[in-house]
């Protein structure tokens, strides 16, 4: 008789621990990645005293690499890229291999607003330290190239006693605030929400508390929606609520790059009174709760998608507001995307002039000469746009023709054809140490085609086709919220060599068509061929659309044989 079988017991199944993201709140503490090292070892808001007392007296050679390549940004200041090197190196080289001895300086415009005064010296700045460099930026900032370490502490002087700054204008920081350009004088505006973003200006920039985030966080705030606030960080969305009247709808957790998401609403309404404190206690939840571990999830957008809307909202009300939200209705969608060009009544009786630089590049020169003209027409108020467009406020009815015809002179449109309103382009290879592809220069040499090419068509296109050129993956113009965005990088062309080309997205948009719209994976346009696809595709929107159709909802239902 055989002895009995043992039965080997059965394993209990390993759970999988899961890692931990780096979240404050959650005990992770410790610096998890370089970028979270090095806030730890310094908080960035200290480099300015090494900047005036060390770098700019010994030069660049005696900059800290730590400092030069991370805690500058707090500063607005990235080094630019080394000329001569070529897009499809910028994967394959170390980060001082791409590094020029100069740099690009970002100017912090919270709303885009500016005195002619402030303009005028902007435009001095340019003309003696950045070679007659600016770009206005789709986050109302002026952006300047060549600026040397040595004149920085000057650069700041100047803008600071014009009341200017360069805080935080990058790095992982509270960023400049999107407002609406003509907050306070608009007659569709809802509510100014000017005051709100002063306070928190005031508050809270620069503030030691909020310096060190996971990522960049952006704040967008309008009394109408011509601010991008579906892919901000925070927006606050002017609405109005049927018992309390004027206030802000709150979103949260929208962003593009490589991982593009549209902000949720969080169905709450706040008052012009309590934007700074809510935005407070979104920004702390981001600080306490964002993921911290791998830099490509540390922003906010991904901390929503995970908790959701509802979530967020009890996290923000129990833990940081200590009181509940009121609710209010979601805003109602204008019915065609707010740019500001052109001539618009004010509500005071005067106008507003907006034009059209060619994907925001200005010049020093030219923003001393549009100061001027302001100045002529009876104005000393000029604002920036996110779109990268320029806007002269406060204008006499009988002095508008004479600033048109000024602003025209210096290549500033105020009635451009719908390629040159609606073009946007980011830095690209030209300076951007990210870049792949050139951008604009290949901006300006589309639209100049573009207005030759499709002039007969033209009076055809009731809404301006959008089309954003972008240098790398990172989005900075916006590619995939374009009706075109193209997106940088290095393709095969016929004869089978590696050239500038680009990614093509179609149908993307914001407010009626907000969504990523439509990318053909499989198709790729090399930069020479750039100018005659975008003519082949707007030709057959013209040939195919139905009545009052836009370009997003005719590509949603095009073939894509049409689309290529």
């Amino acid at each position: 008789m055989s002895s009995p079988t043992r039965e080997t017991p059965a394993r209990t199944p390993r759970v999988k621990q899961k890692r931990g993201e780096g979240q404050w709140a959650l005990g992770y503490r410790e610096p998890l990645n370089p970028n979270e090292r090095s806030k730890k070892d310094d908080n960035p808001l200290n480099v300015r005293a090494r900047i005036e007392n060390i770098y700019a007296r010994g030069g660049f050679d005696s900059i800290d690499p730590g400092d030069l390549r991370g805690r500058f940004r707090w500063f607005g200041l990235y080094t630019q890229r080394k000329p001569g090197i070529d897009g499809g190196r910028t994967a394959t080289l170390e980060p001082e291999e791409l590094d020029d001895r100069y740099f690009m300086l970002r100017v912090r415009l919270d709303g885009g607003a500016l005195t002619t005064d402030q303009l005028a010296v902007l435009g001095e700045i340019s003309q003696t330290h950045a070679r007659d460099t600016a770009d206005i930026t789709d986050r109302q900032n002026i952006q300047y190239h060549w600026i040397q370490i040595e004149d920085v502490p000057t650069i700041w002087a100047k803008l600071e006693k014009a009341g200017m700054t360069t805080l935080e204008a990058c790095g992982d920081s509270p960023r400049v605030i999107l407002g609406s350009p003509v907050a306070g004088i608009a007659a569709d505006e809802i509510i100014d929400g000017t005051p709100a973003i002063d306070e928190i200006k005031r508050r809270y920039i620069g503030d030691p508390r909020y310096s060190n985030l996971p990522r960049k966080f952006k704040t967008a705030v309008s009394g109408q929606q011509d601010v991008a606030h579906e892919i901000n960080d925070v927006a606050f969305v002017g609405v109005n609520h049927p018992e309390h009247g004027p206030g802000f709808d709150v979103w949260v957790g929208g962003g593009l790059s490589t991982n593009p998401m549209i902000g949720q609403r969080l169905g709450a309404w706040v008052s012009l009174d309590e934007v700074p404190d809510v935005w407070e206690g979104v920004i702390s939840v981001f600080r306490d709760y964002g993921y911290r571990r791998l830099r490509a999830r540390a922003r906010i957008k991904f901390l929503v998608k995970d908790w959701g809307a509802a979530k967020f909202r009890q996290v923000l009300e129990d833990e940081y507001l200590k009181r509940k939200l009121t609710d209010g209705p979601a805003p109602e969608v204008p019915a065609a995307q707010i740019d500001h060009v052109g001539v618009h009544p004010q509500i005071d009786g005067k106008f507003y002039v907006g034009a059209a630089p060619v994907a925001g590049r200005v010049s020093g020169a030219i923003l001393l000469a549009v100061a001027k003209a302001a100045e002529r027409a009876g104005s000393n108020r000029v604002r920036l746009t996110p779109h990268q467009k320029l806007v002269v406020l406060d204008v006499p009815e009988a002095e508008v023709n004479g600033l048109k015809s000024e602003l025209a002179d210096l290549g500033l449109e105020t009635e451009p054809s719908p390629w040159r309103r609606g073009i946007m382009a980011c830095t690209g290879l030209e300076f951007c140490k990210l870049a792949i592809v050139e951008t604009k220069a290949r901006a300006i040499e589309l639209v100049t085609e573009l207005e030759k090419r499709l002039a007969d068509i033209q009076a055809e296109i009731e809404n301006p086709v959008t089309v954003h050129l972008n240098g790398c993956p990172n989005s900075c113009a916006r590619v995939q919220t374009a009706d075109i965005g193209l997106k940088g990088q290095i393709v095969t062309d016929e004869d089978g060599k590696q050239v500038e080309g680009f990614q093509v997205h179609l149908g993307g948009g914001l407010g009626l068509d907000a969504g990523f719209g439509r990318k053909l994976r499989g198709h790729k346009v090399t930069a020479s061929e750039l100018t005659a696809y975008v003519e082949r595709v707007v030709r057959a929107y013209i040939a195919g659309r139905e009545p009052g159709e836009r370009f997003a909802q005719w590509v949603l239902r095009a073939d894509e044989s049409v689309l290529q």
